[in-house]
């Protein structure tokens, strides 16, 4: 239990749990975004669909997209065969996905359209896999950084 000395009363919180070398058991993590002059809600109405990632995520680029009867998607990704869930269509800009590649490794990708004023953010958080060496890992956030990129040049 922490005491607030500011507000005199005591504050309860809950600890994280600790793995065994005593870190909190969390990945790494790295956010790659980009700004679009266009309205959020423009921007998220033209990407939410599943479809429309191939147009900007090269890793889809050269597979097609094939829903599946449970609402996931099937796809030829660079590791192979892979199965994609995204999150539904939905007011909040939130297109979160979830991809399980060959190997049965459940990967979860948050990504955000966020209004800001009169254009978006476009935002994509990646998480370091505990399999993933450093430079991996920084490869994977450049490739990130260039398909945002790509992304955004859909709506210059």
């Amino acid at each position: 239990m922490k005491r607030n000395a500011s507000a005199d009363r005591q504050v309860c919180y809950a600890d994280p749990p600790l793995n065994p070398k005593g870190a909190a058991d969390m990945l790494e993590s790295h956010t790659v975004s980009i700004s679009i002059q266009r309205p959020w809600n423009e921007v998220y109405e033209a990407i939410w669909r599943p479809k429309s990632f191939p147009t900007w995520a090269s890793g889809l680029t050269t597979s097609t997209l094939c829903a599946q009867p449970d609402g996931s998607w099937r796809a030829q990704g660079p590791a192979g065969s892979a199965t994609i869930r995204f999150t539904a269509h939905n007011p909040f800009g939130v297109m979160d996905h979830r991809i399980r590649i060959a190997d049965g490794t459940e990967v979860y990708v948050p990504m955000r359209v966020i209004d800001n004023q009169d254009g978006a953010d476009v935002a994509l958080t990646l998480f370091r896999q505990p399999s993933m060496s450093p430079e991996r890992f920084l490869q994977d956030i450049d490739w990130v950084r260039r398909d945002l990129a790509t992304l955004r040049r859909l709506f210059d």
